[in-house]
């Protein structure tokens, strides 16, 4: 046989020889109920709803795409999986040979006192070739297992900008829902500021014909000044929520795009099931990450496994030299070389047993961060289910509950300007109607912020 023939079947031979040394990965049982308490029922699945259909408010969609395509974390997110992607070529190129074309010139002058004609001498040589250099032959798998610790670490980077997707798509329309919520308080809260002024003036109309006290003159100034407060405080809290939306959308924000007050509903009205825990939480892009990181462990265990058995490594390379450039290909100018290199470790002052040992514990440790990454999935849709159970509830109370302290206030404020009150009635009713309607946007708020976050715990916000 032919060297150049034998060379070829030895290498056919080293890869269909090639085996791994890596645990065979069983994906672990999901350490969390069975069930949620109040799963809930619906025809839709969130992960598979895209944003611009649960999403009904025109406004927030245009703003979640401005913000998919300008915010940084998304873009540092994507760089990392085309790095992870570039990574795992670097790896995967490692079982194929490394072949490289080679030419060179070498010139050597001898002086005459060394030469053995007596004269200075110029010798010349030419090469040209093609080889490869210390190819490993993957007997044992190290470099199988190396590979698909690249792989799952792609994936899992992967998983990691999906997971960043739905965060960003999630944080966005709570930031929107935020700033709608504090300008109907701060419009709120300017119509309040107005009625003390009114108030004021009646009462210093009052005081100066002698039919009402001081006290009641301080205390309507005082409540003109709380009512002061809380505008100052809502614009300073507006103000921030456009900076919150601003660096979540990765530039400014046009005014078109932004709420005037909360509305009645941003979501679609259809109902969201939370179905089954295991079927349910393995749709998510962290516990989907969590997972290949946990893969990418049990096979590194693989690669330090390996490194217990031989290396075997190939040098080869043919092509031709001649003394003449011109003669370089002709004639019997043809070269060779093969050389075969084993490596059989004997003693390594216990690192590779260290290195075996560090694989494992990383395997144990990326194991439990995953079951305690289900198990905060778990509880991510827990709270937003318990919440879900009563905040119909909650808002209905807190709606019947303001109306009564509107009427109340209005009876009351009548009696007083009828001079049949006192003005300490007066001013318990317009505090307890004041809070009563801040209580019923904070209780709207909440019911769409819970929408939100269930729509986000089930693994919806990828798909457009």
């Amino acid at each position: 046989m032919k060297r150049p023939q034998w060379i070829i079947t030895t290498l056919a031979a080293s890869v269909l020889a090639a085996c791994s040394m890596a645990p065979s990965y069983e994906r672990p049982v999901a350490p969390v109920a069975q069930s949620w308490k109040a799963a809930g029922a619906g025809e839709y699945n969130a992960a598979e709803l895209g944003w611009r259909e649960y999403f009904a408010e025109e406004r927030l969609q245009r703003l979640i795409t401005l913000a998919l395509e300008n915010n940084r974390d998304l873009r540092v997110a994507t760089a990392n999986i085309d790095k992870a992607r570039a990574q795992y070529q670097v790896q995967r190129a490692a079982q194929l040979p490394a072949i490289n074309a080679t030419g060179g010139e070498s010139a050597t002058r001898t002086p005459a006192q060394l030469s053995t004609t007596g004269q200075d001498r110029v010798t010349r040589q030419y090469s040209a070739g093609i080889g490869m250099a210390s190819w490993e032959l993957d007997f044992f798998g190290r470099i199988q297992s190396l590979k698909d610790q690249a792989l799952a670490q792609y994936l899992a980077t992967e998983e990691a900008r999906n997971s960043t997707q739905i965060s960003l798509v999630a944080e966005l329309a709570n930031a929107w829902l935020t700033l709608a919520a504090d300008r109907e308080r701060q419009k709120f809260s300017q119509a309040t500021l107005d009625a003390q002024r009114n108030t004021l003036n009646l009462a210093q109309r009052r005081f100066d014909v002698g039919t009402s006290s001081g006290l009641d003159l301080a205390q309507a100034r005082a409540a003109l000044e709380a009512a002061r407060v809380d505008v100052a405080r809502y614009a300073a809290l507006v103000e921030q929520d456009l900076n919150a939306l601003t660096l979540l959308a990765g530039g400014e924000v046009p005014a078109e795009l932004l709420p005037v007050a909360l509305p009645e509903r941003v979501t679609q009205a259809a109902e969201l099931p939370a179905g089954l825990p295991a079927e349910t939480l393995l749709k998510r892009p962290d516990v989907r990450a969590a997972e290949q990181q946990l893969i990418a462990a049990n096979a590194n265990i693989g690669a330090a496994r390996a490194a217990f058995f031989p290396r075997i490594s190939l040098t080869a390379s043919t092509g031709f030299a001649s003394p003449s450039l011109e003669g370089l290909f002709s004639g019997d100018n043809r070269t060779w070389s093969f050389a075969p290199q084993i490596s059989i470790p004997i003693f390594a002052g216990g690192a590779n047993i260290a290195n075996l040992d560090a694989a494992k514990a990383s395997q144990r440790a990326q194991l439990a961060t995953y079951e305690k990454t289900l198990q905060s999935a778990f509880r991510d849709v827990a709270d937003a289910l318990a919440q879900r159970a009563t905040i119909g509830e909650q808002l209905e109370a807190q709606q019947a509950l303001s109306q009564a302290y509107s009427d109340a206030l209005r009876l009351t404020q009548a009696r007083y300007d009828k001079g049949v009150s006192n003005y300490v009635l007066v001013l318990d009713a317009q505090r307890s109607d004041y809070s009563a309607q801040q209580n019923l946007i904070t209780t709207r708020l909440a019911r769409e912020q819970n929408r939100v976050a269930l729509y986000k715990q089930l693994g919806g916000g990828l798909k457009e």
